[in-house]
């Protein structure tokens, strides 16, 4: 574990006691929030007791990192988000509440061995304040993940036209570069409705149109579903019914009347 890590992990608990009774994990151990912003969002990997959608300032989301060992080869890199500092920036995603070291061993090989990626740290401002929440609406410190130039997979920044067209050609052991834009971009509309976020969506619109272009079936590139993260802890509340739940919905029948 480096040094950012351990310094939040050991003040955590201090500084913001957000547990509740509802945690799985022993609340003996210390713990510690890892913001989301990419993949993490929507494949987190490793167990959490808790799962809230904020987010942070100081930072933009850009696809500017390269990718080799997950969504690219090293023949044919495909692109992944990292965050840009920009002083007017907000950046949306999740923070993961974890509870021991295990989850951060797995992050570190994922973010910082395999993908390039260095550990930060910044505040975090929960979107929802609620009894079923367990927070206080207070920002609080979350541990993160960024790509900076040093690295040897860094892109930087391009065209939105370039961007969309190595992210429509590009593939590796975790699935096709296509599957990583377009779920993140569902994780803003279905999770976040009615923030706006210009590149992740100028860049969506561009890689569909490629996809036509290239006579590419969506289906064909996006892998299997994830798993469904429940997330603040009262979603169930707030989640409007879509095509993943009429299947619960109780069967209607109609009756002919003589009138």
């Amino acid at each position: 574990m480096d040094e950012v890590a351990f310094n939040i992990f050991n003040n955590s608990n201090d500084n913001n006691d957000c547990d509740n009774n509802n945690d799985s994990i022993s609340n003996n151990e210390p713990s510690i929030y890892v913001f989301g912003y990419g993949s993490l969002v929507w494949n987190p990997g490793f167990e959490y007791s808790k799962c809230i959608t904020g987010y942070i300032r100081g930072y933009v989301r850009r696809f500017w990192q390269g990718n080799v060992t997950h969504r690219g080869t090293l023949d044919q890199p495909g692109r992944v988000v990292t965050l840009v500092e920009d002083k007017e920036g907000i950046c949306w995603g999740c923070a993961y509440k974890v509870t021991g070291d295990l989850a951060l061993r797995y992050l570190e090989q994922r973010e910082c061995n395999l993908g390039g990626y260095m550990t930060a740290y910044t505040k975090f401002y929960p979107r929802v304040a609620t009894e079923f929440s367990g927070l206080s609406g207070e920002a609080f410190p979350v541990l993160l993940y960024i790509a900076t130039p040093s690295n040897d997979y860094w892109m930087g920044e391009d065209s939105l036209e370039k961007i969309a067209e190595q992210i429509s050609t590009s593939s590796g052991p975790s699935g096709h570069n296509v599957e990583y834009l377009l779920r993140l971009a569902i994780f803003m509309r279905e999770e976040i409705p009615g923030v706006h976020d210009e590149h992740l969506f100028g860049l969506e619109k561009l890689v569909r149109e490629e996809l036509i272009k290239r006579k590419v079936c969506i289906i064909s590139v996006m892998g299997n579903q994830p798993q469904r993260i429940n997330r603040d802890l009262h979603e169930s509340q707030r989640r409007p019914i879509n095509f993943e739940f009429t299947t619960k919905v109780q069967e209607k029948r109609l009756r002919c009347l003589n009138i």
